[in-house]
């Protein structure tokens, strides 16, 4: 598992298929890691794109830091990756709170991003969002060590469990990610969402408590598409070969 360092912090890296010609840029979510991606929708898509995933800092076996979590930092982090691996322009990919991250880059960097695909990015700005990572992150290291064991046919040990849980309570009490989200509550408001231009795909679970900030984004961001796949805020576990057929459609049409 490559640790790469960048600006001086060390990054969780993971590459599948580097010989491809073009590639899509994986960003997990709030309290997550890398692996939402990996069993699953990585592969669909490294069946005709490079694809890189990172942890994002303090999550999974990236380098802890207290600060930082706020939309500029996380993108400026994302820059530099990019950097780091001399990658020039992206077909960039975002969940839940990785969404927002990936909206932030087509706003501050346009020129990195060739297209857009969100995942039930939420409203920085509904009191409920806070509460709907929170109990996502939970469920996700249910169906993290679920997802490790069938496809890797070992039983995760408790002490690869402690480290997990370990990371999320560090996250949550430790660290500036909540008043850093809440310094973004104005986000989707803001003019710069209707200023992006690149070609981006919205998806929702039809039954997800975010799906009221997907048609927001649908409305604001000119030619978006919005699209409904069966589940909630969960759905890359849900329907994880659903949504990587999807969005592998999505990035090579046109």
């Amino acid at each position: 598992m490559p640790i790469i360092e960048v600006n001086n912090r060390g990054v969780h890296v993971q590459e599948l298929n580097k010989g491809a010609a073009e590639t899509v840029l994986l960003v997990h979510g709030m309290f997550s890691n890398l692996s939402i991606y990996y069993f699953n929708i990585a592969p669909i898509l490294a069946k005709h794109f490079h694809v890189v995933m990172y942890d994002l800092k303090s999550h999974g076996l990236s380098e802890r830091t207290e600060s930082g979590y706020d939309l500029n930092s996380m993108t400026n982090d994302l820059v530099n990756l990019l950097d780091s691996l001399n990658l020039g322009r992206v077909y960039l990919v975002g969940y839940s709170f990785g969404g927002l991250i990936a909206l932030k880059m087509a706003v501050r960097f346009p020129e990195k991003i060739k297209k857009l695909a969100v995942i039930e990015a939420p409203d920085p700005n509904d009191d409920k969002t806070r509460d709907i990572i929170d109990d996502y992150s939970r469920e996700f290291l249910e169906h993290y060590v679920a997802n490790f064991t069938d496809t890797t046919k070992v039983k995760m040990g408790k002490r690869q469990m402690e480290r997990n849980h370990r990371m999320y309570e560090y996250l949550f009490h430790e660290t500036s990610i909540k008043s850093d989200m809440i310094l973004e509550k104005e986000f989707f408001s803001a003019a710069e969402i209707s200023d992006i231009q690149q070609d981006t795909l919205l998806l929702y679970g039809t039954h997800s408590n975010c799906l009221g900030a997907g048609k927001k984004l649908k409305n604001k961001i000119r030619g978006a598409s919005l699209l409904e796949v069966n589940g909630d805020h969960n759905i890359p576990i849900q329907e994880p070969v659903s949504i990587g057929n999807i969005i592998e459609t999505f990035f090579n049409n046109g």
